[in-house]
């Protein structure tokens, strides 16, 4: 019993080991997000852009730095200075969603001649038709504006922009994906920033339509804050790699060409071409002022799906670029970063392992301390669980992208929503672990997109089963039995009245057992 009690340990403290140091770097974003150090570049680009901005808001004569002089001219010569976009719809079965993202865009406060509009439609059901009336309508108006269909869907997103790269007339490509709802503002904000030759892409920040739908929808938000704010500016202020995040962003063409193109042999085509890019010289712009609305995943299924694209893409892309960036002429430190970058999705591999060894640790640990192991010994991983909530709660509570006019309501919302978030966290970890799993074992699966349904307040429902398989899976069962596994250690722990793994196996019992709850009832939407 003396060898496994030893073998428990050190498994258990390997992994939290690594959620320390993975934690610790998360810290450093934090660091470099707080501290004052503009990038190069950025006091011009903030002139251009409030200039930019000024003239949405006013028709009057003004100067447009980012394409040329234009010194007391009217709006429409002013016009002229603009580049052409190529703003590229990737879809795929979005019969709900399609046309409130292409009123969006049509909407936008920018030359009808100076962008076109290019709907990638892989759609096989009455999206095709939604989208075909929809673009005679907008033709009808003056608009550039196709439908391009391709008789096999290759590739599937990555393929689509691939084709559809091909054709686009635009020097610069704005993407976005179908459950997006774009500002009318969004071009004027954001083509000004590839003034800087440097710049390949411009990465706008995620915002959400439908954040207090639910719980499942005030997580998501809590979660996708932190990275865009701490991590992503993080990342640009510290000189560190950054990534395209899929949608609501523009790439210069010629970027997208020095990064080898879109390729689809991951999940995640936008982190691996955005590796590839800065690797070849170019740089990205993340815009933390400039938000793109956006519906989240109500539906827990859904929700998982994501994950696993997610999850498993981030495995495959560091599976393929990590050799690519330590054979690189990165600095060491970059270099350090864009492996904890690569290796994210890892986290939850370990955080599984960690749990389910915890419990063994608890049971065997009255053999530890004979052995003169002492249980303050895992105090000094509370390092990783303080980075943790001041890098959550500075994203959520005082970012000026996030903050909150009423200091306490955003505060005391906090204060009951991290705990909750950590536990529906590790409540996912053996579902994104199998997919972490899949990613590093090269096992291909299909892009599975998300399922969208045009939920934008509390007061809309799912209405249909249109687009959700509803099928109860192997990893579900796990996650329930995961739930009794660590429910009983609780137990455990008062029987043997040893409380040192109470609250985390509490954590974890809540966790497991609240995404079994909501997988399995969820398979009932809309039916």
């Amino acid at each position: 019993m003396g060898v496994l009690a030893i073998f428990a340990v050190t498994v258990y403290t390997i992994s939290l080991l690594y959620i320390t140091v993975y934690c610790v770097l998360q810290f450093n974003l934090l660091y470099n997000y707080k501290k004052d150090n503009p990038m190069p570049g950025d006091s011009e680009a903030e002139a251009i852009l409030e200039e930019a901005a000024v003239g949405s808001r006013r028709l009057n004569s003004r100067k447009l730095v980012a394409a040329g002089d234009v010194e007391n001219g009217s709006v429409e010569e002013s016009f002229e200075a603009w580049p052409m976009v190529t703003v590229q719809l990737p879809i795929f079965n979005e019969y709900y969603v399609i046309e409130r993202l292409i009123d969006a865009v049509a909407a936008f406060d920018y030359p009808r001649d100076r962008f076109e509009i290019h709907i990638l439609d892989d759609s096989n059901d009455e999206t095709v038709e939604v989208v075909a009336n929809k673009v005679a309508e907008l033709k009808a108006q003056g608009y550039n504006i196709e439908q391009i269909q391709r008789e096999k869907r290759q590739g599937f997103k990555a393929g689509a922009l691939k084709d559809g790269t091909k054709v686009a007339n635009g020097e610069f490509l704005a993407i976005f994906d179908a459950d997006f709802v774009p500002e009318p503002d969004f071009l004027r904000r954001t083509i000004p920033h590839f003034n800087d030759p440097s710049v390949g892409v411009v990465q706008t920040r995620w915002e959400h339509i439908n954040r207090d739908y639910s719980l499942i929808t005030k997580l998501q938000a809590l979660q996708l804050n932190v990275h865009f704010t701490v991590e992503q500016v993080g990342r640009m202020k510290g000189g560190h790699l950054l990534q395209f995040n899929g949608t609501a962003g523009i790439w210069r063409k010629k970027a997208v060409e020095a990064g080898g193109g879109w390729e689809a042999d991951t999940l995640t085509e936008d982190l691996d071409l955005s590796i590839r890019t800065q690797l070849a010289g170019y740089r990205i712009k993340f815009l933390e002022q400039v938000g793109s609305p956006a519906e989240l995943p109500v539906e827990m299924n859904s929700f998982k799906s994501q994950q696993h694209r997610w999850m498993k893409g981030g495995a495959e892309t560091c599976r393929k670029m990590l050799p690519s960036v330590w054979n690189s002429d990165l600095a060491f430190g970059h270099k350090v970063h864009a492996t904890s970058h690569l290796m994210g999705s890892t986290i939850f591999l370990f955080v599984f392992v960690c749990g389910v060894f915890s419990v063994p640790v608890l049971l065997l640990f009255g053999e530890l301390v004979d052995m003169g192991f002492s249980k303050n010994f895992f105090a000094i991983f509370l390092i990783g669980l303080l980075s943790i909530i001041a890098i959550y709660y500075t994203a959520n509570v005082q970012s000026p992208a996030n903050q909150d006019k009423n200091f306490l309501r955003s505060f005391f919302r906090f204060l009951y929503l991290f705990p909750l978030f950590l536990a529906l966290s590790m409540g996912l970890a053996l579902h994104n672990t199998v997919a972490v799993i899949e990613g590093y074992r090269g096992k291909k699966s299909p892009f599975v997109r998300t399922p969208k349904f045009n939920i934008n307040s509390i007061r809309d429902k799912i209405k249909t089963s249109k687009y959700l398989t509803g099928k109860l899976n192997w990893i579900t069962i796990g996650e329930g039995l995961l739930a009794i596994y660590f429910l009983a250690a609780v137990g455990a722990a008062f029987y043997l009245q040893n409380t040192t793994f109470i609250i985390f196996h509490g954590l974890l019992a809540l966790g497991y057992g609240t995404i079994f709850y909501y997988s399995v009832r969820h398979l009932g939407i809309g039916k």
